[in-house]
């Protein structure tokens, strides 16, 4: 039997696909259609940016205070300093108290395009689970938390199971991760009247303990909710790619290759991105989604436009567009394409063209770069370029040279000023 909801934000988030798994999906929904629901999603600080495989969460959040209810964008200050082990084949690397805030710093940043944030009552608290988990004391942790947690249940989840099943080690750090996120939730609502956790599915077993630790210690109802793996048409999972993550902050990715990221997403795909990576209406998503033959390209460019005026502005969209349209239909430069400034005294002997390649992000090594201009996918000002020895000096550098790495990659080489 199909569910009709009552809310809104129930009805967004399944026409759209963020739906997985839920608790209770009928109490919950009519919690939405009665009153302002809180609910929140985790976030570790492990990297200065999040990439486009957390977009999914991030637009979550979005729906949820656009329906008219406040999300909270918990930011792992605490979690981070022990490691989710889910999806993990082994220990993360730990981070510094230093490293974790400068991380914080930088997704701050993704979050104010996409979260209003202030004491309204759906404005988002920006918090930090680092405000508890930093003070917290071990012995009483024990006594108060780890009681309601049997090994038995630790073991049964899906994030432990699978690293024991491919005999990998898990720590013991680690292990409390479960823990801790359960009691996350349970500060969340004694703090912020949160009753609802969501988060990928590879966190269900997580959310689940979140929620049944408030019943057991506050006897209270919470709620989870998780979204599914996004994949792309090919398989692979969503926010990578051959050249590595798709990231969201401008000081890791230029927009020109986010925008072109979007703009080259397999057919297949628009449709089902759209719906869940913009706010166009669904029945522009399928109308879209449809489109066949050269109309296609222009539902990507669509896509394109769409997502990263979100992400990064209206401006940058229409930049990024443009240097798109100068470089693929007028065979010019364009003025938004990735830039190598290099200082004259670099290539005052000369710099070789593979080196150049690898500096300008088109290859991550020179090994890579040969294999590109030996399999003739390189090009220089949108000549095949065919030997790896060629080395250009200043006087060649004088103007910007365009370098390519098959028909879709593209940076410019420049000289400091």
């Amino acid at each position: 039997m199909t569910y009709h909801p009552k809310s809104d934000f129930i009805a967004t988030i399944m026409a759209r696909g963020f739906l997985a798994d839920c608790t209770a999906l009928e109490d919950l929904d009519a919690r939405f259609h009665r009153e302002t629901v809180t609910g929140y999603i985790g976030f570790d600080l492990t990297a200065t940016s999040l990439h486009i495989g957390n977009l999914v969460q991030i637009m979550l959040l979005r729906w949820m205070q656009k329906t008219g209810h406040r999300p909270i964008t918990l930011m792992g200050g605490g979690t981070t300093k022990v490691g989710d082990p889910s999806g993990k084949d082994e220990m993360r690397k730990m981070l510094s108290v230093a490293e974790i805030e400068a991380n914080a710093e930088g997704i701050r940043q993704v979050f104010a395009r996409y979260i209003r944030y202030g004491d309204g009552p759906t404005d988002s608290p920006l918090v930090n689970n680092a405000e508890w988990l930093d003070e917290l004391g071990y012995i009483a942790f024990l006594r108060d938390i780890g009681k309601h947690f049997t090994i038995n249940r630790l073991l049964a989840f899906e994030s432990v199971k699978s690293r024991l099943d491919r005999e990998q080690a898990l720590s013991f750090i680690e292990f409390n991760y479960m823990l801790l996120q359960a009691y996350d939730f349970l500060e969340l609502y004694r703090r912020h009247g949160c009753i609802l956790q969501m988060g990928g599915s590879d966190q269900w077993g997580n959310i689940v303990s979140g929620a049944d630790l408030i019943r057991r210690v506050e006897g209270a109802e919470a709620f989870g909710l998780t979204t599914p793996l996004v994949t792309r048409s090919d398989g692979k999972k969503m926010g990578k790619s051959a050249e590595g993550a798709i990231w969201l902050n401008e000081d890791r990715m230029s927009s020109y290759d986010f925008w072109q990221w979007w703009r080259n997403v397999d057919d297949a795909d628009v449709g089902k991105f759209l719906k869940m990576f913009t706010e166009l209406p669904l029945e522009e998503c399928d109308r879209l989604g449809a489109l066949g033959g050269a109309e296609i390209n222009e539902a990507k460019v669509r896509l394109a436009n769409e997502v990263t005026a979100l992400c990064r502005g209206a401006e940058a969209a229409a930049a990024a567009e443009a240097t798109a349209r100068e470089v693929f239909e007028k065979g010019g430069v364009g003025d938004d394409l990735p830039t190598l400034a290099l200082d004259p005294a670099e290539v005052a002997d000369g710099i070789s063209v593979v080196q150049l390649i690898v500096r300008s992000g088109l290859a991550k090594s020179g090994k890579e770069a040969k294999r590109l201009i030996a399999d003739h996918g390189a090009r220089l000002d949108d000549a095949p370029l065919t030997d790896p020895g060629l080395m250009l000096d200043a006087a060649a550098l004088a103007s910007p040279v365009k370098l390519s790495a098959g028909r879709k990659r593209h940076a410019l080489v420049t000289l400091a000023e």
